[in-house]
């Protein structure tokens, strides 16, 4: 997992306006999609190749956090104001903890304007479960819980989702596989014996998991061919050595082809327990009828999940590592320490991550090289946080010829914010943007609430988080940032180049 309140109802809608960070790849049958997360209903092998090191993990990173909403909430700022009074109930909205007969805890918001449900949940796990050389089997696996449960086979379910105007989608990210499903309040009775089948009951028959396995060995097969995803394989390997974390989420060609359907059934058995599940629920239901339908579909469980030990991991910086291609632009990525979400310095780190990269328009990142020199057309800065390790993460891409100069310009950019940290104009500045924007980056829709309280959860923030945010930001100093600044840029970064060799390029400009 991915989390800095990781990284999803306006006044009448339903539809965030989010995309992956890396490009979806078409998928054959697209249920539940988010036209703002077209990730959600998707399963993760269906979205971005995961190799990227150190990207967002579905279902939101950093949300409101960092940087990655800056885009949306910067283009939106006059939708900010429009919306402003819907969204400022819903930061002021009451979350009801919900704990069932059989010991199911969720967080509950209630709202009867709409008549929808949104449901969230995640089971602890994720890819990092894979066993070594089944590579991919948690992604398999989240494609095919609504391909067929109990006595309905796939296009028996398919039927019966649509029949119930439900939506619903399990998605594997690092650190956890998730699961969501969207209905009409009037039909939650069959919505959610739907999404108790599929919990409760997966069929895991030969056809499906075969026809899933090929889409997935076609991304890999078209993937082998993409220099960017050869290099964050690399990249993977590069910074966590033999972790779990390096491994391709999506499989290989050989880890795929070993799995079978009791390896599939045997995961599910070992990760789908009460013990590991956290969920939130937004919408036209109350906490007596939720109580209920909590048991239902998550009653039967186990209590503990049998999971592998993972280790925690730290990044192999210092390195710089070059892979070479014949390419017009030229790819960069470094990466220094990150910080944990349960570190005192958190929000100082933020707060400094926003104005070296994280902030689009206004970063020191973005003046320096797209502003002043035209070098990029985007450069940007992250922090990152998985369960067992963390990062911070600048990115760009630039013409290969001008590759060597960007890269310098962007250390020297970290360089100063090491030494000299932000100004207090900055720090200012940046409080407020953080503060305002969080109801738009998190709270715009119900299944963006139900992500946001689900994540809360994971992050044992509190279930009055929300209402105290603004103070923690606040009550940050400038000495306080500083002192983050120091602590997480004064390393020697990890590099990756992806284009022609930098010594090649460089030695072309002076001549």
């Amino acid at each position: 997992m991915m989390s800095m309140e990781r990284g999803r109802m306006g006044a009448s809608s339903l539809l965030p306006l989010w995309g992956p960070k890396d490009g979806a790849r078409p998928v054959a049958r697209p249920r539940a999609v988010d036209a703002k997360r077209p990730d959600e209903g998707r399963p993760s092998w269906a979205i971005c190749s995961s190799v990227s090191a150190l990207c967002a993990d579905p279902p939101s990173p950093t949300r409101g956090e960092g940087g990655v909403y800056r885009i949306v909430a910067t283009l939106c700022f006059a939708l900010f104001f429009l919306l402003l009074p819907a969204l400022a109930a819903h930061a002021e909205m009451n979350i009801q903890e919900v704990k069932s007969k059989k010991g199911i805890t969720a967080w509950l918001v209630e709202d009867h304007s709409i008549p929808l449900v949104a449901i969230r949940f995640v089971f602890d796990g994720g890819t990092a479960q894979d066993p070594a050389g089944k590579e991919g089997l948690v992604n398999l696996m989240s494609g095919l819980f609504d391909e067929g449960a109990g006595d309905l086979d796939s296009e028996a379910f398919q039927s019966k989702l649509d029949d119930a105007g439900a939506e619903m989608s399990f998605q594997a990210a690092r650190d956890g596989l998730y699961g969501s499903m969207r209905m009409l309040s009037d039909q939650k009775d069959e919505a959610f014996g739907l999404l108790k089948l599929a919990v409760n009951s997966p069929r895991f028959d030969q056809a499906p998991i075969d026809r899933i396995r090929a889409q997935m060995l076609s991304g890999i097969l078209a993937n082998e061919r993409d220099p960017n995803t050869i290099a964050q394989q690399r990249w993977l390997r590069a910074i966590y050595g033999k972790h779990p974390y390096a491994r391709p989420d999506e499989g290989t060609k050989e880890s795929l082809a070993t799995i079978t359907a009791a390896d599939i059934k045997a995961f599910r058995k070992a990760s789908f327990a009460r013990a590991g599940l956290h969920v939130a629920v937004v919408g036209d239901i109350d906490a007596a009828t939720l109580s209920g339908k909590l048991d239902e579909v998550f009653g039967d469980l186990p209590q503990t999940q049998t999971l592998a030990q993972v280790a925690d991991v730290s990044l192999k910086l210092g390195q710089q590592l070059e892979v070479n291609y014949d390419l017009p632009q030229t790819s960069l990525q470094l990466a220094w320490p990150g910080v944990k979400r349960s570190d005192p310095d958190f929000y100082a780190a933020v707060l400094m991550n926003e104005i070296l990269g994280g902030s689009t328009f206004t970063s020191r990142l973005y003046e320096e090289v797209r502003e002043k020199r035209g070098l990029a057309y985007s450069v940007s800065s992250d922090l990152v946080d998985h369960a067992h390790s963390n990062a911070l993460l600048v990115t760009t891409a630039t013409r290969s010829d001008r590759a060597a100069e960007t890269l310098a310009i962007v250390r020297q950019v970290v360089k100063e914010m090491a030494e000299n940290g932000p100004t207090e104009e900055e720090l200012a500045a940046t409080k407020k943007y953080m503060i305002g924007a969080y109801a738009i980056n998190n709270l715009d829709s119900s299944s963006s609430i139900a992500a946001t309280l689900v994540e809360l959860q994971l992050d044992n923030l509190g279930i009055d988080y929300i209402k105290r945010r603004a103070a923690l930001i606040n009550a940050v100093t400038l000495a306080d940032v500083k002192a983050a600044a120091r602590k997480l840029l004064s390393a020697d970064p990890a590099i990756m180049v992806i284009g022609p060799p930098l010594v090649q390029v460089a030695g072309a400009r002076k001549g």
